[in-house]
């Protein structure tokens, strides 16, 4: 299978693990020659949040993907991306961190998705759930995990 696009799911708590998620698509994406699209995806309420914090008017409809683009962690992937030389696309959404990053890699005909977590206890995941875990079960290609070293 040859590797055309990669999706890296970025969320609010992978400020900590930007390092580790743009070292793993740089290592997957660029031998292949492979397009990188960086999907960030808000809860309504992280949204409203990250649209004030970076001075959108929040008047009117805000749009995830304008956002995402002024984002710290989009900002310090591309980056290195850009260091690279590999091409991306930013997305933004807004909804279930799981459910979107799944309809996306369908939409844009993604190869693998890259997306960070944590490890947690059996229990833990029954209590809180695991966004990563979802996204693993429910995707439509293979999922690299990667976890934040620090």
């Amino acid at each position: 299978m040859t590797l055309k696009t990669v999706l890296v799911a970025v969320g609010p708590k992978d400020s900590n693990r930007a390092d580790e998620l743009a070292e793993a698509a740089i290592e997957v994406a660029g031998p292949a020659g492979a397009r990188v699209v960086l999907a960030h995806v808000f809860t309504p309420t992280e949204l409203e949040e990250a649209a004030e914090r970076l001075d959108f008017d929040t008047a009117g409809a805000v749009d995830p993907s304008a956002v995402a683009q002024r984002h710290a962690t989009i900002r310090n992937l591309t980056d290195a991306l850009d260091a690279e030389g590999i091409e991306y696309d930013i997305y933004g959404r807004k909804g279930d961190h799981a459910t979107e990053i799944v309809d996306l890699s369908e939409e844009i005909g993604a190869d693998r998705i890259i997306v960070g977590g944590r490890k947690r206890s059996p229990s833990g995941k029954a209590v809180f759930g695991s966004v990563a875990q979802d996204i693993m079960l429910d995707a439509p290609c293979p999922v690299t995990f990667v976890k934040a070293e620090k």
